[in-house]
This record gives C-alpha cells, sequence and structure tokens, in this order.
C-alpha cells in the first residue's frame, strides 16, 4: 500500500471552490492572447458531442470563457496548423497536439485487446492505410462510405477500418468536416518529435494525472481520474509522483489533490458571467459539481421528454462564482428562445438576463423570448431586465 504524504493545506469550501473555478478559466483575467488553443491548452481537453443548440459543445467551451470570439475563428484554431488532433479521452475529446505521446498507453492498450469483437475482411484495414496514403485526408464517405449495413452501427468495412486504425494511432482524426471526421495517416498529421516520443504506461497516467490536477485545480481521487478517464488504481499508481499535494477541504468526504501552484497564490480577479454547455470540463461530473457548488445537475438530452425537468439541453447560468440556474435554449431564426428557465435565487435574475443577451448576439440572434420561467414571480424582472 502507497504511503501517503501528509496534507499540505487545509481548505474551505470556498477556498476549494475558487481555485477550481481559476484553473478551468472563469476567475481571472482570460487569456485572450492565447485564444483559443490556449484555452485548449490549459483544460487538456475539449469534448466533442453531436448535440448542437445554441453551437456545439467544442464552440461553447472557449465561448463560456472568452467571449463572443467568432465561430469559424474557434473552428480554424483548433484544426488548423497541426495544433490539435481528436481522441478518446473524457470521452471524444479535441486535444492539444503535445499531447500525443501521453496516450500511448491507451493506443497500446486497444492494440494488445481490440475494441471490436468481429472481424474485418481481409485486406479492409490496409486498403484503408493504402487509400489514406495516396489520396491524403479523406472522411469515412469518401474513403468508401460510412454504413452499408455493417454489424456494427451499420457502419461499412472501411469505416470499422479507419476507426480501428484511430484507435491504434497509426490514423487521426485531424478536423471535422460537416461533423464527419477528416482521418489522415499520423506519420503526416503528428510532428515527428511527438510521433517518435514513446513513454511507457507509467510516464503516461503520471503526466495525465499531473495536467489534469492542474486543468481541475484541485479535485478527489475519482475527479482526477475522470478527467482522463483513468482507473483508479491507475491513479494510486503514480499520484505520488505527479506533483500533486495531498490537501483537506472543508465538507469533502474524501482525501484531495492539488496542483501545488494553484495554493501558490490566492484567487482573485473577475468572475466570468456566462452560460455553460453541459460537457464543459467544470462540471463534466456531476458528483463533483455538486461537492463544489451545491449544485445538481443532470443531462437530459436522452432522458424521455415527459420526464425531463429543466429541458432537453438545459444549460446551467455561471454568475459570481456559483451556478444560480438553467435554462434551455433553442433557436428560430434570428430569436434565442428560453424554452425554460430555472431561477434558484431572485440575485440570479440579472446574470440569468445577461447571460441570454450575450450568447444571442454571438450566434447572431436579435431578439430573446422568455417562454416558462419556473418561478413565476420572477418572469416580470427577468424580461425587464432584458429589455
Amino acid at each position: 500500500m502507497t504511503t501517503l504524504p501528509p496534507p499540505a493545506a487545509d481548505l474551505s469550501a470556498d477556498e476549494a471552490r475558487r481555485i477550481a473555478l481559476r484553473a478551468q478559466g472563469f476567475l481571472g483575467a482570460p487569456d485572450r492572447r492565447g485564444g483559443v488553443r490556449g484555452v485548449l491548452r490549459h483544460l487538456g481537453a475539449v469534448q466533442l458531442d453531436t448535440i448542437s443548440v445554441l453551437a456545439r459543445s467544442h464552440e461553447l467551451i472557449p465561448y463560456a470563457r472568452l467571449g463572443a470570439v467568432g465561430r469559424r475563428a474557434v473552428e480554424d484554431a483548433y484544426w488548423t496548423e497541426g495544433h490539435s488532433f481528436e481522441y478518446w479521452s473524457h470521452a471524444a475529446c479535441i486535444l492539444p497536439v503535445e499531447e500525443w505521446p501521453h496516450f500511448g498507453f491507451r493506443r497500446r492498450a486497444y492494440r494488445a485487446r481490440p475494441h471490436w469483437s468481429h472481424d474485418l475482411p481481409d485486406g479492409a484495414y490496409e486498403t484503408v492505410i493504402k487509400q489514406l496514403r495516396t489520396e491524403g485526408p479523406l472522411t469515412a464517405t469518401e474513403l468508401g462510405g460510412a454504413k452499408n449495413g455493417g454489424e456494427w452501427w451499420d457502419w461499412s468495412a472501411s469505416k470499422v477500418a479507419v476507426e480501428r486504425a484511430l484507435m491504434y494511432g497509426e490514423v487521426v482524426c485531424t478536423e471535422r468536416r460537416s461533423w464527419k471526421r477528416v482521418y489522415d495517416l499520423a506519420e503526416r498529421a503528428i510532428p515527428d518529435d511527438l510521433l517518435h516520443t514513446e513513454l511507457d504506461d507509467a510516464e503516461c497516467l503520471r503526466r495525465l494525472v499531473r495536467l489534469a490536477g492542474r486543468s481541475l485545480g484541485i479535485g478527489t481521487r475519482a475527479d482526477i481520474a475522470d478527467y482522463h478517464r483513468l482507473k483508479g488504481e491507475q491513479f494510486d499508481a503514480v499520484v505520488v509522483d505527479s506533483g500533486l499535494v495531498p490537501v483537506t477541504v472543508e465538507g469533502w468526504s474524501k482525501p484531495a489533490w492539488a496542483d501545488p501552484e494553484a495554493l501558490a497564490t490566492v484567487p482573485r480577479g473577475r468572475h466570468r458571467t456566462t452560460l455553460l454547455s453541459p460537457f464543459d470540463s467544470l462540471i463534466w461530473e456531476r458528483a463533483r459539481t455538486e461537492r463544489v457548488f451545491g449544485f445538481t445537475h443532470r443531462l437530459e438530452a436522452y432522458v424521455p421528454k415527459p420526464k425531463r425537468v429543466y429541458g432537453y439541453f438545459a444549460m446551467p447560468l455561471l454568475a459570481g462564482g456559483k451556478l444560480l440556474g438553467r435554462v434551455d435554449p433553442a433557436r428560430e431564426g434570428t430569436t434565442l428562445v428560453a424554452r425554460h428557465v430555472s431561477l434558484d435565487t431572485p440575485k440570479a435574475v440579472a446574470p440569468m438576463a445577461q447571460a441570454l443577451r450575450e450568447a444571442a448576439e454571438w450566434v447572431g440572434c436579435d431578439t430573446v423570448r422568455i417562454e416558462r420561467v419556473d418561478r413565476p414571480e420572477l418572469r416580470a424582472d427577468l424580461l425587464a431586465e432584458l429589455t
């Protein structure tokens, strides 16, 4: 059993919350010089998802931190000049290209234990690799079609082959084009110094735990392991050598670890007021969100409509460093529709109006329409703030 060092600090719940907010880019002046790429490097992973309401989640992440950066500029920042790649981290995520070596442990695991149970037709894998080598980056459709009655999600043999090559690291997803993955050979897409950096499993895990701790600022074993979907025992094996330090937090029932740099200075500065994607790394782990913010949130997109409480894609409102409510948005032409507004306190009215106005302007809407407010007595105040 690993002997843990004594706690480096005893923190209040408020101190831990502020450390988490600063680490995630919501407290203090945003790094506008670094822009979207700076946000990506700072967070280490930006989750992708098919749902698009106001915008897709990977667009909402930098918007929440930087404000109304152009949506085309967001895509260009991710996908041009080889700054990032897509791989399996917390889920399907955009990752900074410099993290390529850190996922060697996962690529080796996939090679040792094929992810799919059914066999590919003879030569299908080799055909995909040859086609990419001769024709350059291609989508699955361009490789021969994504679907044609295959066993897994109706995927074609070429789609299964290229996804397997992606898992193995022979192929890289270098961008999304009309939401389709664009595949290229790793030997072309990843800089040589990164492509040929081989780290053993322990070093991959140590670095990922260190980076996750830095991106979170502070977290429990489960919080930090979940950031890149590591197993608890993988965290345990490397945490002592990761550079993170143990701390105790008032009201947290489990031990915590912190980035020592996060403890070196008191978190100060201006709080962001914004709407958060449910896939934002500040809140993507439900138990942590409840522990840090005292706020219970659940993505209800996959909940049957009659059973939804807050709406299909309810976005939490962050203001003053706290989560104060939610809104389930939609768009109708140039109108942003707030289908269901949930306000936990009257103090949430003004920041909700501000967040709605800013989000509407960002996505090209000139009107905000409020439908349902769960506290009817606050509806008039909200409408007045929006005018």
